[in-house]
């Protein structure tokens, strides 16, 4: 049974640690193998300079790679990042972020994952991520 957004946005708040939370991630759009997620713009995630933190986009992409994952799955399961690695290639000012995590991979045991963050309107990538899971259940 596909995963509707409300019941991603349940696993968000029901496994993910309140400062996650804070970020204020919400669930755009879910396939099988993908999972849309918006991080809203807030002063409070910027940086010096004024924008997006990379910390930031780096839980966002992180976040938006399990609720990929069980999206696929059909629901969530335990896992755990075994690694990610994150290229910044624009800021990010003012405007909400599309965190578009693609599952490259999906075994039994480990999922990979392809992570594009582009800022709304924007045509090109600010930030893309690669991230390796382990299944633990």
């Amino acid at each position: 049974m596909p995963l509707t957004p409300a019941a991603a946005e349940k696993i968000l708040a029901d496994n993910f640690a309140p400062w996650v939370l804070d970020l204020g991630l919400t669930v755009d759009s879910l396939d099988d193998r993908e999972a849309v997620l918006r991080l809203r713009w807030s002063g409070r995630l910027a940086r010096e300079g004024g924008g997006l933190s990379g910390q930031a986009l780096m839980a966002a992409a992180d976040t938006a790679t399990v609720i990929a994952v069980s999206a696929a799955r059909g629901g969530f399961v335990p896992m755990t990042t075994v690694q990610q690695s994150t290229s910044f290639q624009r800021a990010v000012l003012g405007t909400d972020v599309l965190v578009r995590a693609r599952l490259t991979k999906l075994g039994r045991r480990m999922a990979f994952a392809d992570i594009t963050m582009t800022a709304e309107g924007a045509g090109e990538p600010a930030a893309h991520a690669t991230a390796v899971y382990a299944l633990l259940g």
